[in-house]
C-alpha cells in the first residue's frame, strides 16, 4: 500500500479540488488516501461541538469516496485515539477528559467517559466509511502520557508503567472496532510502540485480548528506523510559504495492527514494498500555524511516490514526473521547479513561490533603501503628517506602482486560492503570508495620500 496522508487540520481543501488531484495522485502511484478528518467530519449529534464551520456534509464524505473508488484508490479513515485529540480536548465539554488538565494534546485513559466519547466518534466515522477494509487509531505522540494524578496513582497501585497503560487502552480501542465491522483492520503510528520491549508486547497477549480478527502481536509491521535515503519528504515545513521538493520532518512510520499468529518481522524491503506513508499535512496540530499548501506540496509528493513505485529517483522517474506535473526541469538541491506546470493548483504553485521570493524583499527595499522616504517621509514625518512635496514625489510614483502591482497579484492569489480553499484557511495564508509586508507597504501609501 501506498497511502497519502490527507491530514486536514483547519485547512481542507474543497471536494472539487480532491475532484483533480485524486486522477494524479493515481496515476502517480498511490494506492490509498488516508484521511485525518479531525474537525472536518460531519459529526451529529452530542458530538456536533467538534465540527469546524466548514466541515464536510456527508454528501461530501460520499463524494470522497466515491472519487476515490473511481480512481482505484482505498480510503483509509484516521481517528486519533489517545494523543492529537486537541480538537476534542479544547472544548470545556470535554476539558475533564484530559491527561493534564492545562493540556488539551491527550485523553486520560482512566476515565471512563474517555472511552464512551471515543466509541462515539468511531462509530460515526466507522458508519460512514463501510467500504474501507483499514482504519488508523492514531495513538502517536501521546505528549504529557502518566503525568496526570489518575495515571500517577494508577501506575502506584498497579505497579505498572506508561507502556502497560498505553497498551491497556489501545486494546479498548481495538476491541470496540472489531465489534462495529469484522473485516476491519486496523493501523496506527509505532513511535510509541517503539519504546515497548516486544517482550511486553507479547506478555500483553494483544491478539488475545480482542476478537480474533483484530489486535497488536509482537509481529507488528516494522518500518526501519532510517528511511531509504532516496525517498522524498512530503510534509513541507511549519510556516513556509515557498515550493518545496524534500524538506519535511517524518517522526514516525505505520505499524500494522494485527491479530493470530506471531510470524518474523519482515525485513526492512519486505516492510517497504507492503506500505509506505506519504504525508500532506495542513499544519502540525491543531494550534500551530499552516504548513505548505497543498497545490504546493503537489510536486514533493509527485517524488515522493514516483521513488517508492520505482524504487528509485532514476532519469526514466523524473521524466515521468515532469510529464505528470507539466514542468521542463527541476532541481532537488533548490527545491524548485520550473516550467508552467499542468497540475491542479499550479497556478497557486506558481503564485506563492513569487510571494515567498519577492513580496518581503520587494517591499523591504522600498521602505528601507529609498534615501528620500528615510530622509523626508521617517515615521516621524507620517505621524505628525508633514513632509516636502518635492521630496515626497520622488519616490511617490514608484512606491504607488509597487503597491498597485502588489494588490492586483494578490487579489489573483486570494481567488485561486479560494477555488481550492475555504474562507478561514485563505484568511489565515494571506495573514501570516502577505499581510505582514504589504501592510506596510498599504500603511505608507495611505500616509502618502
Amino acid at each position: 500500500m501506498r497511502l497519502v496522508h490527507l491530514d486536514l487540520k483547519g485547512a481542507a481543501p474543497r471536494v472539487s479540488y480532491l475532484e483533480q488531484v485524486f486522477p494524479l495522485l493515481s496515476q502517480l502511484g498511490a494506492s490509498g488516501i488516508l484521511i485525518e478528518y479531525e474537525d472536518m467530519f460531519p459529526f451529529k449529534g452530542d458530538l456536533e461541538i467538534l465540527k469546524s464551520p466548514f466541515a464536510y456534509s456527508e454528501e461530501d464524505i460520499e463524494r470522497i469516496q466515491q472519487l476515490a473508488e473511481l480512481h482505484k484508490l482505498e480510503v483509509v479513515p484516521l481517528v486519533q485515539t489517545f494523543g492529537h485529540v486537541e480538537f476534542i480536548l479544547k472544548h470545556q465539554k470535554y476539558q475533564h477528559l484530559r491527561e493534564v488538565e492545562r493540556f488539551p494534546n491527550s485523553f486520560n485513559p482512566h476515565v471512563p467517559d474517555t472511552l464512551s466519547l471515543l466509541k462515539s466518534i468511531l462509530s460515526q466515522v466507522i458508519e460512514k466509511h463501510r467500504h474501507s477494509t483499514w482504519i488508523h487509531i492514531g495513538a502517536d505522540e501521546v505528549f504529557h502520557l502518566g503525568e496526570g494524578m489518575d495515571s500517577k496513582n494508577w501506575m502506584s497501585r498497579n505497579k505498572g508503567d506508561t507502556g502497560t497503560m498505553y497498551l491497556n487502552h489501545i486494546k479498548e480501542v481495538l476491541g470496540f472496532i472489531s465489534t462495529q465491522n469484522w473485516g476491519l483492520q486496523a493501523l496506527m503510528w509505532d513511535d510509541m510502540l517503539r519504546k515497548i520491549s516486544v517482550g511486553a508486547l507479547r506478555g500483553e497477549r494483544m491478539g488475545r485480548a480482542v476478537a480474533p480478527k483484530l489486535g497488536v502481536s509482537a509481529a507488528l509491521i516494522h518500518l526501519p528506523p532510517e528511511k531509504p535515503p532516496e525517498l522524498a519528504e512530503g510534509d513541507g515545513g511549519t510556516a513556509t510559504a515557498g515550493p518545496t521538493s524534500l524538506p519535511g520532518h517524518c517522526p514516525h512510520w505505520l505499524a500494522e495492527v494485527r491479530g493470530g499468529g506471531s510470524p518474523a518481522l519482515p525485513s526492512a524491503h519486505a516492510a517497504w514494498s507492503m506500505m509506505a506513508w506519504l504525508a500532506l499535512l495542513c499544519r502540525y496540530d491543531h494550534y500551530s500555524v499552516l504548513c505548505e499548501l497543498l497545490p504546493v506540496g503537489i510536486p514533493s509528493l509527485a517524488i515522493s511516490l514516483q521513488t517508492l513505485v520505482n524504487g528509485g529517483f532514476t532519469e526514466e522517474t523524473k521524466r515521468k514526473i515532469l510529464d505528470s506535473l507539466g514542468f521542463q526541469s527541476m532541481h532537488l538541491e533548490q527545491s524548485t521547479c520550473e516550467g508552467r506546470g499542468i497540475f491542479p493548483g499550479a497556478e497557486i504553485y506558481h503564485m506563492v513561490q513569487q510571494v515567498n521570493d519577492h513580496l518581503k524583499e520587494s517591499i523591504l527595499k522600498a521602505l528601507e533603501e529609498e534615501s528620500a522616504i528615510k530622509g523626508w517621509f521617517s515615521p516621524y514625518h507620517r505621524k505628525h503628517q508633514f513632509g516636502n512635496p518635492r521630496n515626497m514625489e520622488s519616490f511617490g510614483s514608484k512606491v504607488l506602482k509597487l503597491h498597485e502591482d502588489w494588490e492586483s497579484f494578490v487579489h489573483d492569489l486570494r481567488n485561486q486560492l479560494e477555488k481550492v480553499y475555504f474562507p478561514d484557511t485563505v484568511e489565515e495564508w494571506m495573514e501570516e503570508n502577505v499581510s505582514p509586508y504589504l501592510d506596510q507597504l498599504r500603511d505608507l501609501v495611505q500616509d502618502y495620500q
